[in-house]
């Protein structure tokens, strides 16, 4: 071809481009396409320059999105088109210049590919049984990376000098493996060996099967994996499970299970479409999902719930271990509860040696302890994250147009399950789950992933964001670093943010939107602008602000936080603000099974006005009604009070109970009818599971009420929906229906969790808006100043 009949022109790239094959694929794509020019990383993204035929350029454009390798992601690509460049006879990969670009290149960690697992099976290959394999296209990323750029000098795969095998097929730029930085063989790479709870090695030919045959004869066995150990055990064993319960000091919490095929969690679930790929794709988060009658689980694995939390393996290492039939396993965090994962193998003898009764190490080393994230499949097909960790952190989320031009932010999220953010560039890092900050080792580990994230992601930040609460421990490490304690750091402006906004804020801008919209945000615990403690909030909000259009009605919380636990004090709190006086005479009347002297001591609490934080707390609700219908009186673990009583549905009733709106300032939503008919419910002997219906009717009812009411005073008609309580399947698939009748646009949460995990995205949309908006308000005003 003729140099004057060519064309040239220069793709910018940007998303999930490294450490993915796409360079490898960028070049036999131009080389397939007879194509000139080069690809190489630049400071902000990847760089193509293509030379040929118009309709090749064209081509090459589509397919460039069309056919990306399994974990690449393209989140913009700009096409333009330059002049032709005389001389160049081939197409190359060029060296990168500035290095890989840290604010967007850290791949999550996926599982193993289709394509290794026929090799790891194949008896003629040399990876045969090897449980390392992986490739371009699968494998562990951020759980190995220590720093940018992600070459294999800079991950935890420096321990291991590749053999003349894996060398050959790292530089083969025709091989599957061409800078597949994990690359490893049997020869070369990382190993797994079986010790005692002692230490001492298990004598054994194969260290994989004899774990197997010890979960078989209902053993506990800990297990190094991906990101940190898993506790596992025999799900089909009560006593077993109960063992494992004991030892791990978790008496309620449900246990993730991992089965060995979809067939499997098939037989044990009822498997939605939208649950079908999440099991199978390459992220394999834990799904929630509804548990089938005929389930053979132990009833201790979650007890009294209506749902089972299964995962299929990802790892090379559970794929052989499955091999060898086992049935389903509990596969929990390798830790006690409540804290930190355990990632490395000391640590894992040290602190598992009392749980477990042996353990299946390797010597992989993993850098950042990373759980399993859990998704829950809504029976519309939607799906709402509950936990967002490995396979989905810290995958960035781009964010509206409007913001790439904002300050670099660090936001330190909330007290319980706790993430950390991180904003740059118009894109936001959230951090894998980090946990509940009031334990000790979980607060340092918060510390440990802001530094590691820092220095990961090249972001030196230039605002903090955190919530209002004053006793939050993230706002109290925001507060250090805003006023230059933490040594070596600089004073930082810092922006408190009200957590039901930052809810919002997230979800807006998950969707990548920064429009107004009516927010709907229900959860537990939000420190609100009044002193009270927010959690039944209708706003109108967009990224900088908000305003409360309304509200659930204020209950006192009896005894302060002591509400969340004990589900007879907002049972006792909704009797006396119904019926005053004749409390007790109506706890009586339903029998409710609280202890007399706590409930005594309630009343009194009630009746002095002393330790009763002001609530609208549309969670706290949920445990009223789980007490007031003799449910459970105790919260066993955060939440189980309302997951008990969605377990106890009735199906296939559309009746509710009354409640009222009330006008005031902000509207009231009064619950005081509500509450005088599940009073007469119970006391002529109602069955739970109807009362249970009734009541999520009635609260899907009052928010799409509040919605419309909402509506007709903002003329809005976008909902974004937030919060811990639309982690209930029912509540959510029901009141997405009643808005999509109602004619309304409603966004869900996908990408980030409903619960307190979205609260530091929030923060730092919020922060980012706010500050953007006074950057153009004082420009402004300068400009004016100047004319």
């Amino acid at each position: 071809m003729a140099v004057t009949e060519a064309r040239r022109a220069r793709f910018t790239v940007t998303g999930q481009v490294q450490g993915v094959g796409f360079r490898p694929f960028v070049y036999r794509l131009a080389v397939e396409l007879d194509l000139v020019g080069f690809v190489l990383n630049d400071s902000r993204g990847v760089r193509i320059e293509v030379q040929g035929a118009e309709d090749h350029i064209s081509s090459f454009a589509r397919r460039l999105r069309a056919e990306l390798p399994p974990l690449a992601r393209i989140t913009r690509s700009q096409r333009t088109p330059i002049a032709p460049v005389a001389g160049e006879t081939a197409f190359v990969i060029r060296a990168s210049e500035g290095g890989e670009i840290a604010d967007v290149q850290v791949t999550v960690d996926t599982a193993v590919c289709e394509d290794c697992l026929r090799e790891m099976n194949d008896r003629n290959d040399p990876r045969y049984r090897y449980p390392f394999i992986n490739c371009t296209n699968c494998g562990p990323r951020y759980t190995i990376v220590r720093q940018i750029p992600y070459d294999r000098p800079n991950t935890t795969m420096t321990d291991f000098a590749m053999c003349p095998l894996c060398s050959g097929e790292y530089a083969d730029l025709a091989s599957r493996r061409f800078h597949a930085q994990p690359i490893a063989c049997g020869r070369c790479g990382p190993n797994v060996w079986l010790v005692d709870t002692h230490g001492k090695q298990v004598v054994c030919d194969d260290s994989i099967l004899a774990a197997a045959e010890m979960l078989k004869e209902g053993k506990i066995i800990a297990i190094k994996g991906l990101g940190g150990f898993h506790l596992a055990c025999k799900a089909d064993d009560d006593h077993v499970v109960r063992r494992l319960r004991q030892r791990k000091r978790r008496d309620e919490k449900p246990f993730a299970l991992m089965v060995g095929s979809l067939a499997v969690a098939e037989r044990l679930c009822d498997v939605n479409e939208a649950a079908r790929k999440l099991l199978t794709g390459p992220l394999r988060p834990v799904v929630i999902m509804p548990r089938r009658i005929e389930a053979h689980i132990a009833a201790s694995v979650a007890e009294g719930l209506g749902t089972l939390g299964i995962m299929l393996p990802y790892t090379p290492l559970q794929h052989l271990l499955f091999g060898y039939g086992l049935g389903p396993l509990v596969m929990t965090s390798g830790n006690y509860s409540e804290e930190p994962l355990v990632k490395d193998n000391d640590a894992a003898m040290a602190h598992l040696g009392g749980i477990a009764d042996a353990v299946l190490l390797h010597n992989r080393r993993i850098e950042r302890r990373v759980d399993d994230s859990v998704v829950q499949a809504g029976s519309s097909g939607h799906e709402v994250m509950l936990r967002r960790a490995r396979g989905y952190a810290p995958s960035p989320i781009l964010l509206p147009a409007g913001l790439e031009e904002s300050p670099q932010v660090l936001a330190v999220g909330a007290e319980l399950k706790n993430t950390i953010c991180l904003l740059k560039s118009g894109r936001a890092a959230l951090s894998e789950y980090i946990g509940d900050l009031k334990d000790g080792r979980t607060y340092r580990h918060f510390i440990d992933t802001i530094n590691h994230l820092e220095a990961l992601l090249d972001v030196e930040p230039e605002i903090l964001a955190a919530d209002m609460h004053p006793h939050y421990l993230s706002s109290q490490y925001a507060m250090r670093r805003h006023m230059g304690e933490l040594g070596g750091r600089p004073a930082l402006p810092m922006i408190r943010v009200q957590h039901h906004h930052a809810h919002i804020a997230a979800c807006l801008a998950e969707h990548g939107r920064d429009e107004p919209a009516i927010g709907i945000a229900c959860d537990g615990v939000g420190y609100g602008d009044d002193g009270a403690v927010w959690g039944g909030e209708i706003f109108r909000a967009d990224l900088t602000g908000y305003e409360r259009l309304g509200h659930l009605r204020y209950m006192p919380l009896v005894g302060g936080d002591a509400a969340s636990v004990d589900t007879f004090r907002p049972a006792i709190a909704a009797l006396h603000d119904t019926y005053g006086e004749r409390a007790a005479e109506m706890a009586d009347r339903i029998h409710l099974a609280a202890p007399g002297d706590k409930l005594r001591g309630a009343l009194e609490i009630l009746n002095i006005g002393v330790h009763c934080p002001l609530a609208s707390s549309l969670g706290r609700w949920f445990d009223a009604v789980a007490s007031l219908t003799n449910l459970t009186q105790v919260n066993g673990f955060e939440g189980q009070a309302p997951m008990l009583l969605e377990a106890a549905i009735q199906e296939d009733v559309e009746n509710l109970y009354e409640f009222k709106i009330i006008s005031a300032g902000p509207f009231v939503i009064d619950l005081r009818p509500t509450v005088r008919g599940i009073v007469a419910d119970v006391a002529v002997g109602d069955d739970v599971g109807l009362i249970a219906a009734k009541f999520h009717n009635t609260v899907a009812a009052f928010l799409a009420a509040s919605a419309r009411r909402a509506r007709e005073e903002t003329h809005l008609n976008l909902v974004a929906l937030s919060g811990g309580c639309f982690a209930n399947r029912y509540l959510a698939d029901r009141l997405l229906r009643l808005l999509a009748a109602d004619g309304f646009e409603v966004l869900m949460h996908h990408l980030v969790p409903t619960n307190d995990g979205a609260v530091a995205l929030g923060q730092a949309v919020v922060a980012a808006a706010q500050s953007r908006a006074k950057g153009l308000l004082a420009r402004k005003q300068k400009a004016k100043g100047r004319r």
